[in-house]
């Protein structure tokens, strides 16, 4: 993954990112598949260091918000470990559950990809930095009401994947999110 202008972005801690499954496919919409996207969070955020300050796993895409330790790693760097390898761990769980539609359209993808059988991700990832308390919270309600407007839950609370559980229900269980922001 080219890092598309990133070197410009050295010294930011704080951002917003967006990563999706190739034509937006609806992987994330079992628990199995949403948790193993959270064990690779947890796993990178111990080994980089960053907080989690909000997140939303909808079923073609996931949103976050999280702030960087600038001595453990980049954005770049977390990004291309946590797809790389929920990707292998989705990939493997959907050949056990013979999700073939699935791995069919995700083999069409990787054609023309040197050493490469599926193609799970889009190529890149969207960032954008967070540079201000009011920006912050504009980006974290937006990843809030996501489930909502998707029709998935009535209330931003309601759905298990998002931080509004953290947030309004100081529920810590299905990922620790700081929610207390140093901005």
């Amino acid at each position: 993954m080219g890092r598309r202008g990133r070197q410009d972005l050295e010294g930011e801690e704080f951002f917003f990112i967006t990563t999706t499954v190739v034509k937006f496919a609806r992987v994330f919409t079992q628990d199995k598949y949403c948790d193993i996207l959270l064990h690779n969070v947890t796993h990178y955020q111990k080994r980089y260091k960053f907080l989690v300050l909000g997140y939303v796993i909808l079923p073609s895409h996931f949103h976050w918000i999280i702030q960087l330790d600038l001595k453990t790693g980049s954005i770049s760097d977390i990004m291309r470990d946590i797809k790389k390898y929920t990707a292998w761990d989705v990939l493997q769980e959907l050949e056990k559950d013979n999700r073939i539609e699935l791995l069919n359209l995700f083999e069409l993808e990787a054609q023309g990809r040197k050493q490469q059988q599926r193609k799970f991700w889009m190529e890149r990832f969207d960032d954008e930095v967070i540079r201000n308390r009011q920006m912050f919270l504009t980006k974290l309600k937006y990843i809030h009401n996501n489930p909502v407007k998707a029709e998935l839950v009535s209330r931003p609370e309601d759905y298990k994947y998002s931080s509004a559980r953290n947030y309004v229900l100081g529920d810590q269980s299905t990922l620790h999110v700081s929610t207390v922001m140093a901005l």
